[in-house]
């Protein structure tokens, strides 16, 4: 990880078919996310007549089901057959979009809610899985990195896309495009072809007992940072449209997550490559600089210029930071567990993001959002201290344990 570099004349090929269709299966399944993230409040206040509690706690209900599948499939990938739960789980997920349909009543949503949250909670952790498994190892963090581009553009498209179609259209449109994308997804994944791995991957399964079956403990430390990010990145998601409003720049609330995902994008062939030369070091600690920065000025936002221009250095920090940590929680763990290393990450994240949006969400109610993404900006430093102490100080010992022993 040092600062060997790798020819482009050596590097084995990322793009394939397969790498392609997971990748674009992940995308359909977090624009189908994303899309009803942000129209299915809209949809309990205005069409069921529900309060903002049961806002909250039908948002909640989904995220526990995801967090609760997240370890679980982690063991199933690295135990059974990869790709019959990848459908398996995009099946039961295409079934729940349809599902949206026919519900009229809060209690009946609610428990739609939670069974989506296990669908999701299975195909996201089963795609990202899949596509680590399809990466070559020496473009590991180019790899990685592209796969969470899928996400992030997602992330861009499906709100747009939703709130479009709810000012312009009904909720019939709004869920058959759902069902339409959850299919998108089944199909893509359908045509991923997972390599036969050697016999040992699966007799190589250590004889773990208790919180170790579903928990990767290598994992742990890295996805303990992510925890952190996580954590304020909620408080973008759940809350920028209303501070935009309250502020007097709700027009430009999409141009916001437009920009936020260009400087994703536009940064991403450089931060996959780089982590894979010259190490983690050189993305963490500006990608912690960079978010901190972009929550701050989000915070003292007065203007459009402002207002945007924090999204593009959100933007920055955020596109060096996700596929960083992630690709960290892969390599730190055994090749025969990385299903678990993935659904032990991403455990800690989606945690991080439903316990900061709540308690970000408290803060804003107490105080205002000003001061919200000011506290948000400090618990994203606290990131960077997180990661030396966890990661890097370690893999400065080993690093010097090594050439003594040399």
């Amino acid at each position: 990880m040092g600062g060997r570099k790798v020819t482009t004349a050596l590097k084995p090929k990322l793009w394939n078919r397969d790498f392609v269709a997971v990748c674009f299966s992940s995308f359909f399944l977090f624009m189908t996310f994303y899309i009803l993230a942000v129209t299915l409040p809209v949809y309990v206040t205005d069409q069921l007549h529900g309060s903002q509690q049961q806002v909250g706690l039908m948002m909640t209900a989904f995220i526990v089901t995801t967090v609760i599948l997240r370890p679980l499939t982690g063991k199933w990938l690295d135990e059974r057959s990869p790709k019959r739960i990848l459908l398996l789980a995009l099946i039961l997920f295409t079934v729940c979009a349809a599902a949206y349909m026919v519900v009229h009543s809060y209690s009946a949503l609610l428990l739609l809610r939670l069974i989506h949250g296990i669908s999701f909670g299975m195909a996201a952790t089963a795609t990202g899985a899949i596509a680590v498994g399809l990466i070559p190892e020496q473009r590991s963090g180019e790899g990685v990195g592209y796969f969470s581009l899928f996400m992030s553009l997602a992330m861009v498209v499906g709100p747009f896309l939703g709130l479009t179609i709810i000012e312009h259209q009904s909720h019939t449109v709004l869920f058959s495009v759902c069902i339409c994308l959850g299919l998108l997804s089944l199909i893509s994944g359908s045509f991923v072809r997972i390599p036969v791995k050697a016999a040992k991957a699966k007799t190589a399964q250590s004889a773990e007992a208790g919180w170790k079956k579903l928990i990767e403990p290598k994992a742990l430390p890295i996805s303990i940072a992510a925890c952190f990010l996580s954590f304020s990145y909620g408080a973008i998601t759940t809350f920028l449209s209303v501070y935009a409003n309250s502020i007097g720049l709700g027009s430009y609330s999409s141009y916001f997550f437009m920009v936020f995902a260009a400087m994703i994008v536009l940064s991403r062939p450089f931060t996959g490559s780089w982590f894979d030369r010259y190490g983690p070091n050189l993305l963490v600690y500006p990608g912690v600089l960079l978010f901190t920065l972009g929550m701050l000025t989000l915070s003292l936002a007065g203007s459009p210029v402002v207002f945007l221009l924090s999204g593009a250095v959100l933007g920055l920090g955020f596109g060096a930071l996700l596929p960083s940590f992630q690709t960290i929680a892969i390599q730190a763990s055994p090749a025969h567990r990385r299903g678990l290393a993935t659904g032990t990450y991403f455990l800690l994240f989606d945690s991080g993001y439903g316990i900061g949006s709540y308690v970000l969400g408290v803060v804003a109610a107490h105080s205002n959002y000003h001061r919200m993404y000011f506290v948000a900006g400090l618990v994203v430093a606290c990131s960077a201290v997180l990661y030396y102490g966890l990661h890097h100080r370690k893999q400065q010992a080993n690093k010097r344990g090594a050439e003594l022993a040399a």
